[in-house]
């Protein structure tokens, strides 16, 4: 089936999240793994639990919050790193297939954007580094509504944009709570499962399971 829009998560799904720390690995040491972990895990809870709050801060501002706190739960890796560390997430690389499969996508006819918990600058980095602005329609983030997903308005975001049922859109995300939150939302639902971890949330399960993007259609 062909959908009027494909939309896609960025932070995992279209950009490498750990790509950042890899860049740096040499400097960082042993641990690097280790802080990378802690600091996606920090940035992801930190905006769950400011969502619940009403107690709005960005993306961003989140982004540092959590490097803060991995530094101080990894004490090998030095602090001094921080400022550098911060410009690689700025500039996050994307996964290898990203490009080609937007691109196949977009050749169809169909809308292809992103909905994500970034900051405008933050995806407007990214996409530009990755140099994808010429496959992508929109980007589509939370600052606006000023909380995060799993928030019901935040995917009402594409199908008031586009005017279309939540059935024409395709949602793609590595992230399984946020497939269960789209998948609640209507949209038809892929998961990007790169870490090939176990299901969750199985009374909110995905339309398809993909390793990777390709595939996706």
């Amino acid at each position: 089936m062909a959908y009027a829009a494909y939309v896609f998560d960025a932070y995992g799904t279209l950009f490498d999240v750990h790509a950042a720390v890899r860049r740096h690995a040499e400097a960082i040491g042993p641990d690097g793994q280790l802080l990378s972990e802690i600091w996606r895990a920090k940035q992801l809870e930190y905006s769950w639990t400011r969502a619940l709050m009403g107690e709005w801060r960005d993306f961003w501002t989140l982004t540092g919050e959590a490097l803060d706190h991995a530094f101080e739960r990894v004490p090998s890796a030095d602090k001094g790193l921080r400022g550098e560390l911060m410009d690689a997430y700025f500039k996050l690389d994307c996964y290898p297939e990203v490009p080609a499969v937007l691109k196949a996508l977009k050749a169809t006819g169909a809308r292809v954007a992103i909905l994500s918990n970034g900051s405008v600058p933050m995806l407007e980095s990214a996409v530009s580094n990755a140099a994808l602005d010429t496959v992508i329609d929109d980007v589509f983030s939370v600052d606006p509504l000023q909380t995060f997903k799993t928030a019901p308005a935040v995917y009402d975001m594409v199908t008031t944009a586009y005017r279309l049922y939540p059935d024409a859109v395709s949602f793609q995300s590595s992230n399984r709570w946020d497939v269960a939150g789209a998948t609640k939302f209507g949209f038809r639902t892929v998961w990007i499962n790169r870490a090939r971890m176990p299901d969750e949330y199985r009374d909110l399960s995905p339309s398809l399971i993909l390793p990777d993007l390709n595939g996706v259609a």
